[in-house]
């Protein structure tokens, strides 16, 4: 759920940064234009990729109470999160199989993750007290 939460934002994030790139065209952008394409792209390395490296979550994932870390337990490095997000994008080409992996997974990895070196922890609710 977490991924499908970042998945909305990236992609209303690519909505909101379409505006300027329509201005300066002065028109529609062109079905195919592979710049745009290569921008989109871009956008969506940048947001996991920097997000996994600068604490381990995403906002999805603070949402969800998830850390990406190495599988050692370590903060991973933007090297890290850029090889697991190419992996990902393979799990997710061969019908997100790769993603569905942690259901038969005895260690609930993906594929991804375990290509990758990393996995996802579940973080402790945070203790809200209130003071009178």
């Amino acid at each position: 759920m977490a991924s499908v939460y970042d998945w909305l934002l990236v992609i209303a994030s690519m909505m909101v940064l379409s505006v300027p790139a329509v201005a300066l065209l002065d028109d529609a952008i062109q079905p195919g234009n592979p710049y745009y394409r290569i921008g989109l792209v871009l956008f969506a390395i940048i947001f996991f990729v920097g997000f996994w490296s600068h604490g381990g979550q995403t906002l999805g994932m603070r949402a969800w109470r998830l850390q990406l870390v190495r599988q050692d337990g370590s903060a991973i490095s933007g090297r890290d999160a850029l090889t697991r997000f190419g992996f990902a994008c393979i799990s997710m080409l061969v019908a997100g199989l790769g993603y569905l992996w942690v259901i038969v997974s005895k260690d609930r990895h993906s594929w991804h993750d375990r290509w990758s070196g990393t996995t996802i922890k579940l973080l402790p609710k945070e203790n809200k007290t209130t003071q009178k």
